[in-house]
């Protein structure tokens, strides 16, 4: 490290910093604006540098390490272009609160204005979909706005932040000087829960007869599954959560009742409606979850903790708000919590009788290969262990049913903004951060197509990512909308003309890979494909074309208004 008071030029300031905020990785994509970062990239041994293939693949890399790790990711791409095609990937990280830091080049201050070549105005466009973003204007100030940049990207409701930094600012000198501390104007997260909504809380709970802790990505952030499993226990309060909070309770705890919403559990989903009291903690109440907001948890008294106060009564109104930590909520709640709590037995069984009336069940017929079992068949074989990471549509819900997450920081997907392509570059970023778990995607052939280019960083990186395919040559979720809500018209979703042989596409790639077709093929691949660490590997599951994934809720409709598979009517009570 340099000491401060050294004459550094921005480049060297930019890595210089990089070390006092512990950066392991970056990933990046060189460019004419950032050839001086380059220049002086070559000779730091301290920071990995990962050559991605495109700057979407940068940022959803950069989010897999970050939900993979707690850490802050970091990409660095040049202007222009280079910047512009980061913004897929920063409303993703946006939208699902992951910590990013995102380095862009711009053209010289000079210029900024002129339509210089590849000059974009990036901080304009990321602006809404930023926690914030700097211009730097004097190289004196690169120091403390990199600082700034971490400290926003990772306290309060985690978030990407943009750093712009014109060719002119990495090359003018300066002294070297680092902030110990920082403090925003404006930028004060409440982190401790205030005591008397925490008591009042607490008080809530032990009389309710009906709880449920509906439990959202927010916890995983403030690293708090182990209060929660604390506090679920001890007051015997079933749990259920959200497609980003899978893994904060352990799925195979007679109290966890998976995921909630329009293709949760049957049995989550009736408790919601019919709990007396609703625990939302790091949750935001989104519309898969809700569905028809009037008739959301109507006979429940909702308490809300979430760090971010804009997420309090946005989408549903609230009885009791606890801004603050997540951890600190629950930690609190567990010291504030009376002796003797109401007896929940009837509720608990209540709860078994719908999981009994409506289990998550599917059947192999005439030796076809389902989704279904191709997941629960890997849950099985990885034990729950595995940080598994999915691209969008079908699978990914599938995905939610029958892989059991036993562990926090577990399931990394694109919730909010449901980015097809993200899938594979979260995987390899995943697998940069955790390297004593196995890394599984499940991906479809649809979304595998659209940042394909990344399985060369896999390659050459040696990645030893688990690519499971599932390939029903349909866009397979806007298939069953199809079916169900739009006349059975397959306009445009099925690729089976179109699609490649995976397997040999993969090969061409450098990746081992093979095909399975039937239950026991896949079995046997999904074995080999664990087994194997020496770089990525692929397995093109050929599952049947139209299936559907159920229970699901139709847009806009209540959550006691699901569509359900193999259930007599007469028990939907």
């Amino acid at each position: 490290m340099h000491a401060s008071g050294k004459k550094l030029n921005g480049s060297e300031i930019f890595f210089e910093c990089l070390r006092r905020e512990n950066v392991e990785y970056i990933f990046g994509y060189p460019g004419g604006a950032l050839l001086k970062v380059y220049e002086t990239l070559y000779d730091v041994k301290d920071i990995r540098h990962i050559l991605v293939r495109h700057e979407q693949g940068a940022t959803h890399m950069a989010e897999g390490y970050a939900r993979a790790t707690g850490k802050p990711g970091v990409v660095l791409v040049t202007s222009g272009p280079g910047a512009t095609n980061t913004v897929t990937g920063i409303t993703n990280a946006y939208m699902d609160s992951s910590p990013l830091v995102v380095f862009t080049g711009q053209v010289p201050s000079s210029l900024i204005g002129n339509d210089a070549f590849q000059e974009a105005d990036i901080v304009g466009i990321t602006r809404p979909i930023t926690k914030h973003n700097f211009l730097v204007k004097d190289v004196k100030d690169l120091a403390s706005t990199i600082r700034k940049a971490f400290f926003i990207a990772t306290n309060g409701r985690p978030g990407p932040v943009l750093v712009d930094m014109p060719k002119d600012i990495l090359n003018a000198e300066c002294a070297f000087e680092w902030p110990e501390s920082v403090d925003i104007r404006g930028f004060k997260p409440t982190v401790k829960c205030h005591q008397n909504q925490v008591e009042k809380a607490a008080h809530k709970i032990a009389k309710a007869k009906k709880p449920l802790l509906y439990i959202g990505g927010g916890v995983i952030s403030a690293n708090a599954s182990e209060e929660l499993r604390q506090l679920a226990i001890e007051q015997n309060i079933p749990v259920t959560m959200t497609l980003q909070g899978l893994g904060a309770f352990p799925g195979d705890h007679p109290l966890s009742m998976g995921m909630l919403g329009m293709h949760g559990t049957y049995w989550a989903n009736q408790a919601v409606n019919n709990c007396d009291l609703l625990i939302a903690i790091g949750a935001r109440f989104d519309d898969r979850v809700t569905g028809k907001t009037d008739t959301f948890a109507t006979q429940a008294y909702i308490i809300h903790n979430d760090i971010d106060p804009t997420n309090v009564d946005k989408n549903i109104k609230v009885d009791l708000p606890v801004v603050g930590d997540s951890r600190d909520f629950l930690a609190s709640l567990l010291k504030a919590m009376p002796k003797h709590t109401e007896n929940r037995s009837e509720w608990l069984e209540q709860i078994r009788v719908w999981h009994e009336n409506c289990p998550l069940t599917y059947t192999l017929e005439n030796d076809s290969l389902k989704t279904e079992y191709v997941i629960d068949e890997v849950s099985r074989q990885t034990g729950g262990s595995a940080v598994v990471t999915t691209d969008v549509g079908q699978h990914q819900m599938w995905t939610t049913q029958y892989y059991r997450f036993l562990k926090s920081r577990s399931i990394i997907t694109s919730g909010g903004l449901g980015t097809m392509g993200y899938g594979l570059p979260a995987a390899i970023g995943a697998a940069f951060g955790v390297t004593d778990r196995p890394v599984v995607l499940f991906c479809g052939d649809g979304g595998f197509m659209m940042n394909i280019q990344e399985l060369v960083t896999a390659v050459y990186y040696k990645i030893p990512i688990k690519i499971f395919l599932i390939n029903n040559s349909f866009l397979g979720m806007v298939r069953q909308w199809q079916e169900l809500f739009h006349k059975e018209k397959y306009s445009f979703t099925d690729l089976d003309a179109s699609n490649p042989d995976f397997v040999k596409v993969a090969e061409a790639f450098g990746c081992r890979a093979m095909h399975a077709d039937n239950p026991e093929e896949a079995k046997n691949a999904i074995t080999e494909a664990l087994a194997y660490n020496d770089g990525p590997v692929l397995v093109d599951f050929r599952v049947i074309k139209k299936d559907m994934v159920f229970p699901m809720v139709p847009a806009g409709a209540s959550v006691s208004d699901m569509l359900l598979k193999r259930l007599n009517p007469k028990t939907m009570v």
